[in-house]
């Protein structure tokens, strides 16, 4: 049986590369530790509405996770690897601001606000430095901020008065 190896049709230039890597890292280890913190927050959250936020929470997690997996595969697919091992992602990510243990619905809300709070200032820097760098991936950051500032709005419609 013969092995056969395919190779991109062109090879991705490697400024290009190395650039993308240095804004899109970064948000992919940001979003990773969402992610993780965002499954803690959702099954820990209590309280009178419960259940509409963890259904949010877990529809969030499930877009966080898609967005990292997304900037995470630009990456690999210009040909450089990718170091979002929970130890990398403890190493470098601030800690969170969700908690260990069992929370009111509101303190929950109000955590994982602040957590995304953290991880926008990544995803600007990113579509900001991937200007000069790469459109494509840039686009990627844009479509990840758009959707996270959305999740952010309805976590915090929860607490608007």
């Amino acid at each position: 049986m013969t092995k056969t190896q395919t190779t991109p049709a062109t090879a991705a230039d490697p400024t290009v590369a190395a650039g993308t890597a240095q804004f899109l890292t970064p948000v992919v280890l940001g979003l990773q530790a969402l992610t993780i913190n965002g499954k803690q927050a959702h099954w820990h959250v209590r309280g009178a509405n419960f259940i509409g936020v963890h259904e949010l929470i877990d529809q969030i997690v499930e877009r966080v996770e898609g967005w990292a997996d997304e900037a995470a595969e630009r990456i690999v697919a210009l040909g450089l690897p990718v170091d979002a091992r929970l130890g990398t992602i403890a190493e470098k990510v601030a800690p969170t601001a969700v908690g260990a243990g069992f929370a009111q619905w509101d303190a929950v809300v109000r955590a994982l606000i602040a957590d995304i709070d953290a991880v926008l200032p990544d995803i600007q820097a990113a579509i900001e430095g991937l200007d000069e760098v790469d459109l494509t991936s840039q686009d990627i950051a844009i479509g990840i901020k758009e959707g996270l500032e959305k999740d952010r709005w309805f976590l915090f419609a929860h607490l608007a008065e």
